[in-house]
């Protein structure tokens, strides 16, 4: 499990949750920007369209584990934990054709009975966040809103109906405030 992963580049990291708003100004911003994502998936709001996730991946975004229904899983058994965790490890390969390495729990909730089956699925990190992104702010651990080498930003595929603003809305937000501190995205899988 790492909030924050150790380097000493200047750069950090965009993490996108869950699936559920499927923008295709998304698309269109990172292919034309080449912003590096790593998209957590559950499958209960991803199944709707696998196709866009598959456009996404066509663009270099990684595809990883947030469980299949998205639950606390410290409220489940240790077997339940491993049925949402290794089922959404054998969906995501059916359908996109990798079996992910990473594995971030929902809402950061786990215990070492989580840690302990997601390795049994093949697992082998857990990043967390540092940060939150959202298209009106960036919510930061850090008290001056600074950044740091090797920071996870965390944010939501939502749109207007939840947000105020857009997906695009949000990843202006977070390269402003990167590049303003003089920070590069790069990709989560290459450091890790």
């Amino acid at each position: 499990m790492l909030t924050r992963v150790p380097t000493r580049d200047r750069v950090v990291f965009l993490t996108i949750d869950d699936g559920s708003h499927k923008d295709p100004q998304l698309i269109r911003m990172l292919r034309e920007l080449q912003v590096p994502v790593s998209a957590f998936l559950s499958d209960y709001v991803v199944r709707d369209d696998y196709g866009y996730f598959r456009e996404l991946q066509k663009l270099g975004v990684s595809l990883n584990n947030h469980t299949l229904t998205h639950p606390d899983l410290r409220e489940l058994s240790y077997e339940d934990q491993r049925k949402e965790i290794c089922r959404q490890q054998v969906i995501l390969e059916r359908e996109f054709g990798v079996r992910p390495w990473l594995f971030r729990p929902p809402y950061g909730n786990y215990d070492q009975e989580t840690l302990r089956a997601a390795r049994s699925c093949g697992v082998r990190a857990v990043p967390l966040w540092t940060e939150e992104a959202f298209p009106d702010r960036i919510e930061s651990a850090d008290e001056k809103g600074e950044l740091h080498p090797g920071d996870i930003i965390l944010t939501h595929f939502r749109g207007r109906g939840e947000w105020p603003g857009t997906m695009p809305d949000m990843v202006r937000r977070v390269l402003a405030r990167a590049t303003a501190q003089g920070f590069a995205i790069a990709r989560l899988e290459d450091y890790i």
